[in-house]
């Protein structure tokens, strides 16, 4: 008797120390920071231990927890967040919050979480109207609010009270509406201010950062080009910043420099909010994934083709420059 009592005695100590073994599970778990980058390595905490965990290109890893187990997530340059596999939306999606740097400045996905429609306003006015936003992401920045669309035009209609009841092409006409209307008045800014210093500046003396046949030059080039200048200088970046300056410097005509504003400005914001959006759907209905799991590789594929034209002119410029000072020797 006692030792049949025994056997089940130690059945049930058995028991009782591998059952926390046997109810873990494995979970396919994500892992990303605040901008939905993948955080790749990373170390989880539990009651069991501490183990090191390096996830997949999408941030997907699986971990073996029990249900209603606290695991704490930990990695370089990210603080540490806790989380249970029950608490975990449907998603199953853990955000590791980053630490902030310099590059950061350069991720659209930064002012789209910390400043939302406001920022966004902001960055389109002064990329030329505070003629300091030169190194500002515009592009992407509107690529990626055009797959945003529908948050950020929500913090709009709050405003007026009708948050969460607009459809996807109100949302869409209302963020185009109000971002053209930034990128007209930072353009008409520039202009206002090229006009106020344009007369002086011709009676400017050469030095090593002004020459006076610049101006000349730039006159020349809106004379030829006319209103083209600005409608494409709109996709150039760098360019768009100082184009309605130089714009408004050699006194190109107000109305018709109001036209042609007015028209690149529609052109480049329509392109890229309704890029952004339409092919993000696109994308999703045809291969099954997200164009905002891929932000980093879109950002890179943008910025190359908008600064493009400009090394190709660049390039193109000097070699013409090289063969006529050939030609002349």
């Amino acid at each position: 008797m006692i030792q049949h009592f025994k056997g089940f005695l130690l059945v049930l100590i058995g028991f009782m120390l591998f059952m926390p073994v046997i109810a873990q599970q494995d979970v396919r778990v994500r892992f990303l920071n605040q901008y939905e980058g993948p955080v790749s390595e990373f170390t989880l905490e539990t009651t069991t231990g501490i183990k090191d965990y390096v996830a997949d290109k999408e941030g997907y890893a699986s971990v073996s927890l029990q249900p209603g187990e606290k695991a704490v997530v930990k990695a370089v340059d990210h603080d540490s967040t806790s989380f249970t596999i029950d608490q975990l939306p449907e998603n199953k999606t853990v955000v590791v919050k980053k630490h902030f740097s310099w590059k950061d400045l350069l991720n659209p996905m930064f002012y789209i979480i910390y400043g939302g429609l406001w920022m966004l306003l902001l960055i389109v006015f002064a990329e030329t109207g505070l003629f300091a936003g030169f190194f500002l992401p515009g592009d992407s920045l509107l690529f990626v609010a055009g797959i945003y669309s529908s948050p950020l035009a929500n913090e709009a209609w709050k405003i007026i009270g009708m948050d969460g009841r607009g459809n996807e092409w109100l949302d869409l006409l209302l963020l185009i509406g109000l971002i053209s209307f930034g990128g007209i008045i930072g353009n008409t800014v520039g202009f206002w201010f090229g006009r106020k210093i344009g007369p002086s500046m011709f009676r400017w003396k050469d030095n090593l950062l002004f020459k006076k046949h610049y101006l000349e030059e730039a006159h020349e080039f809106y004379d030829k080009h006319g209103g083209g200048a600005i409608v494409f200088a709109r996709f150039l970046p760098v360019v768009r910043t100082f184009a309605p300056i130089i714009a408004g410097i050699v006194g190109m005509d107000k109305k018709k420099f109001a036209f042609y504003n007015i028209v690149g400005c529609l052109a480049w914001v329509v392109s890229m909010i309704m890029g952004g959006h339409f092919l993000q759907l696109w994308v999703k209905n045809q291969f099954g994934f997200e164009l905002k799991e891929h932000l980093e590789v879109i950002i890179i594929v943008i910025v190359l083709v908008t600064t493009a034209p400009v090394a190709w002119k660049v390039i193109s410029g000097k070699r013409k420059k090289m063969a006529k000072e050939k030609a002349e020797n």
